[in-house]
């Protein structure tokens, strides 16, 4: 649970950071590459929390914080500039003015949505690696089991063939004695009949 509200803290962060972005200049270049540097040092570390949103608090419900938080620092910032326009150096607040500071919030939050969407499309570049290898692994079990399953079924084939050959041999044997003893038998009966035919002439 302690771990959960740790992670509350980097959308905490990036609303400090894009609240922070309505007190820099948004001169980029007239004053040289200082505050260019510090606008591009302040974008990078959006991205970082957007990065460390996704990672944390996931696609969906991250995406949801970060949209949250990029709104409530857009209302906040607007009524910020309403209350305190003397010290932004603003005479008269026009409608222009809040939609330029709603959009230097909005392009941060952009910033952290990008930040996202890399983290996510590395995790589902690394998932679908993963499912490559677990589908590799199984296709070459698959085809192990496979090589398995028809050498075991040679094998059978091969001791089948052999037992056939071996019954064959078995019966022809069989068949021969009994063709033998039969053919015995009937001589033995064909001397008996003769020895009784030659002892009733000899009676007679």
């Amino acid at each position: 649970m302690d771990k959960k509200n740790l992670y509350y803290l980097t959308p905490a962060l990036l609303a400090i950071l894009m609240f922070i972005s309505n007190f820099l200049s948004t001169n980029l270049f007239k004053d040289g590459l200082q505050s260019f540097t510090v606008w591009f040092v302040l974008s990078i570390f959006v991205f970082a929390c957007g990065w460390l949103i996704n990672k944390t608090l996931g696609w969906t419900f991250g995406g949801k914080i970060v949209f949250a938080v990029a709104i409530a620092t857009v209302v906040f910032s607007n009524m910020l500039v309403l209350f305190f326009r003397v010290y932004f150096g603003l005479n008269e607040v026009l409608v222009e003015t809040l939609l330029l500071y709603s959009l230097r919030n909005i392009t941060l939050g952009a910033m952290a949505f990008f930040g996202m969407a890399i983290a996510e499309v590395f995790r589902l570049q690394h998932e679908i690696f993963a499912h490559k290898q677990k589908t590799a692994a199984y296709e070459k079990a698959l085809d192990d089991s496979q090589k398995a399953a028809d050498n075991i079924i040679a094998e059978a084939n091969l001791k089948a063939e052999k037992t056939l050959l071996d019954a064959e041999k078995e019966l022809n044997f069989v068949v021969d004695r009994k063709d033998r003893i039969e053919s015995q038998l009937k001589e033995f009966i064909q001397a008996e009949k003769e020895l009784i035919r030659k002892y009733e002439s000899d009676s007679e």
